[in-house]
This record gives structure tokens, sequence and C-alpha cells, in this order.
């Protein structure tokens, strides 16, 4: 009995052992679908620390319908504000005098790489010039400097000699590469027999010259347009509450309103001159200044708006004096860099400020100071500035340095052209930005990390987002179709 028990118990396990194995089934291999990554924004970064200097990024950004839970800036462009005239610089006599002493090869490539919109170039769109010197050239003087004791109420001797050496040639070659560059012109000073002081270096305009000045302004025009150079628009004088400059003259508001009424817009009237007149081109402290010209019904008239500096003041002054006369155009006409400044500072002050904070306040163009100088920050006038940096350092005949005030620059040249327009877009945080559409149509957005560390954010556009980031005090612009 009990082999027989153990004789069933093995033939149960035996039947179990030899029951048929389910075996699993094993789905076909499918590969994972891959979405492809595609670039949607184009991206150029400068680094705070000028490891990185206005460079396309690698970097793939798409546009995707996946919140996330950043920061988004939204970018509208059905809100549209100021159109864009352009972005640059001073054209000094000095600039001029420095970049023709570069090899004709040397200056040509710097040229193309300035005022090409080609390749790598920025697209420099706008320029200022000064009507006589400025205290960047390497002596002070006007279109009609007379001996002293003797006037030329016939500007008889009015001629463009001084610039023609250098300044006139070199925009020949300037306007060879951009054509369509717009041309603003103010004077430092009216020829010294014109003032009360008979000097370079203050004084103001004395009333009964005011006809004759107002006809300088006009020669100015005409023989610079004979030239093949459009002046597009003039100030009456570079910052007219400072005369301490050399050169440099002494114009209230009052003065400058009744000039522009009685004797300059009058006499571009009558010479059929188009060229815009605008007022002020001094620091944003003093918007009553602007205003006090504008309020004058006559001067108004003639007056296509005002220029601003921000040596003193907040950038905002722009819009104070937009919101008090709407129909009038807003300029951003002068900003310098310092030999003493650093990189890291001057980028993101100058981004902050000249850049996004014009534009966000109505600015049609935004110009940084001096284009070139030399490794001595010269020439300039005696008593002229001694500290002034310009974008470009002429090193030799041969060799040539960027500085910082190139790459504030760029950031906006290179991509926002003239006829672009300002578009919504909001301020979050540290993120200071601003938005245009181009001609074209591309989307431009600008942004400066003004905080302390890396800020990662979304750029939002028609209901789809694109992460990114920027460290801090670093600058980027985002450009898509």
């Amino acid at each position: 009995m009990q082999f027989r028990f153990y004789s069933i118990i093995l033939f149960s396990v035996f039947l179990i052992n030899c029951r048929p194995t389910k075996v699993p089934v094993i789905p076909p291999y499918i590969p994972p679908v891959i979405v492809p990554v595609t670039n949607d924004v184009d991206f150029w970064l400068t680094h705070e620390t000028s490891a990185i200097k206005f460079e396309k990024q690698n970097t793939l950004l798409g546009f995707s319908d996946v919140i996330n839970g950043n920061t988004n800036i939204d970018v509208n462009d059905t809100q549209t504000y100021q159109t864009i005239d352009g972005f640059g610089y001073t054209l000094t006599g000095g600039s001029a005098q420095v970049i023709n002493q570069l090899t004709a090869a040397k200056k040509q490539e710097l040229l193309q790489e300035l005022f090409s919109t080609n390749g790598n170039a920025i697209g420099i769109s706008y320029l200022r010039l000064s009507i006589g010197a400025s205290d960047l050239n390497a002596a002070p003087f006007s279109y009609d400097d007379m001996p002293t004791g003797q006037t030329d109420i016939n500007l008889t001797n009015f001629n463009l000699a001084n610039d023609a050496i250098n300044l006139i040639p070199l925009l020949k070659e300037i306007l060879l590469i951009n054509p369509n560059i717009k041309i603003m012109a103010t004077p430092w000073s009216a020829p010294t027999w014109m003032k009360t002081n008979n000097s370079f270096v203050g004084g103001s305009l004395q009333p009964i010259y005011y006809n004759v000045y107002a006809q300088y302004f006009v020669k100015y025009i005409q023989k610079m347009k004979l030239e093949g150079i459009n002046i597009d628009a003039i100030c009456p004088q570079n910052e007219p509450l400072h005369d301490g400059n050399n050169p440099s003259m002494l114009m209230q508001a009052t003065e400058q309103a009744n000039f522009i009424a009685n004797n300059l817009g009058p006499a571009f009237a009558a010479a059929s001159i188009t060229t815009k007149i605008v007022a002020y081109d001094h620091n944003c402290d003093k918007p009553e200044y602007p205003i006090a010209v504008l309020s004058n019904a006559t001067a108004n008239n003639y007056t296509d708006g005002a220029a601003f500096h921000l040596y003193n003041g907040d950038v905002s002054a722009l819009s104070t004096v937009h919101n008090a006369f709407p129909s009038k155009n807003i300029y951003f006409t002068e900003q310098y860099t310092s030999n003493s400044g650093n990189f890291t500072g001057d980028l993101k002050w100058h981004l902050k400020n000249v850049i996004i904070g014009s534009m966000r306040n109505w600015s049609k163009n935004a110009l940084e100071w001096n284009l070139a100088n030399d490794a001595s920050f010269g020439p300039h006038t005696l008593g002229g500035c001694t500290t002034c940096k310009g974008a470009i350092t002429i090193e030799s005949n041969s060799f040539y340095t960027k500085n910082v005030a190139y790459y504030i620059i760029a950031h906006a040249s290179k991509f926002v052209p003239q006829g672009s327009v300002r578009i919504a877009s909001n301020i979050v945080g540290n993120l200071q930005n601003v938005a245009f559409k181009t001609p074209s149509g591309k989307k431009v957005l600008l942004v400066e990390n003004d905080g302390n560390t890396t800020e990662t954010f979304n750029i939002k556009y028609n209901a789809k987002w694109v992460s990114t980031s920027l460290s801090a005090g670093a600058v980027g612009t985002y450009i898509w179709n």
C-alpha cells in the first residue's frame, strides 16, 4: 500500500510537470515616435562677462503648446506703437579722422561690418553728425569763421572745407553701402561772431543774428545735399543747457522756441527744405524744456518732436513729453561709455536704458555717442571729452577693436531695420525687454536680465511658448517668423 501511495504521488508530479507551458505573447516591436525638434527662434547672445560677444547660439528653440511653470514674456503684435527710424552712433569728425587712417582694405572691412546688412554685419541705420565741430574734433570750428571783430551776415564765406577732409568722403563711402541711412545733424556752437561772448565755449546766440543763423542751417543742408548727403533732421543746439564744453552754446527754451518759430521754421519753408526740426537734444531731467518749445503754437507747427540724452534724469521723461504732445516724435540721440567703465555694467545699463528704455518710451531711434576714436580716446578739443570711449578703437592703420557700445547697438540694429514697429511685450521681474515687428513680418524680442541670478522664462506668442534662459546681466535677441 505504501508503494502504491508513493507511486501515485510520483505519477501526479510527473503529470504536473508535463503540462503544456503557457508561452507569453510578446507584442511586435514598435519603435517610439520621434517628433523632430525644429528651430523656430534664432537666438543671439552677449554674455555679461564678455565670454560670448554677440554670437548666434546653436540651441534649438521650438514653440510648443505644452504649458510649463516658467514666467512668460507675452509678445502681442496686434498692439503697435512707434515706427523705428534706426540705431547707431554719432559720426564725429574725430571718428572720421581715425577711421580714415586705416588702410583702404581694412577701412572697407570695418565699414562693411558696421553698415552692411549682409552676413555678420550689424546694419547701422542711423547716424548723427555735428554741424561744425563737436568736442570730439581735433579743434573747434564753424562753417563761417571770421577774424576777430569781423562778421559775415550774408554768409559769403560759408564753406564745408573742414568736413571735406575726412567726414564727407567717409560719409560717401558709407552711403555706397547703405544709401538709406538716416542722418541727424546738430551744432555744438554757432560761429563765434554771432555769439554774446565771441567764443566757442559758452555764450548765447545774439538775437540780431537769429535770421543769419537760420540761413546758416539752410546753407548747410543745401551744400550737404550737393555732396549727395541728405540730412533727415536737425536740432538747433546740442545740449543747450550745457555751456562749459568746447564748443558749446547756451540756448534757453524760450530762445529756442522763438528761433524756431520766427526764424528757422520760416527759413526752411521759404527754401522748401523738408528736413525735420527737433527740439532740445539734452538730458531727461528737464522735460519742461521741450514742452515749453512745443507749447509755443508757432514753433510747434515747425517742430517734429524732441530729442534726449540720459546723463541726468530718468528715461521715462520721453513718455512725459510724448503724453503731452502725442502727435510729436521722440528721439534718443546720445549716451557715452567711459574709458573707466566695465563691460558688464555698461552692457546692462545701456541695454536697459538706451535701447529698451528709450524704445519703451516712444523713441524712434537709439544712438550711442562716438563711433570711433584712437587708443588715447582722441582726437578731442582742448576741454572736450577725454574719457569718451568709441564703439570702435582704431589701434593702428591695420587693426581695430570693438568695444561695449558696438555690442549694445548691434543687438538692435542687426535685427530691427528702418520701418519696423514696436509691438507689445510685458516686463516681468528682472527681464527688461522690448519687441518689434519688422517690415518683412519677423518678430524680434530683445531681453536683458537685470537681476543677479540666471532667469529661465518663456517667450509666449500666439498661445504657444518657447523656453529659454539668460544668466544675470546677459542680453539676448530672439527672432522668429
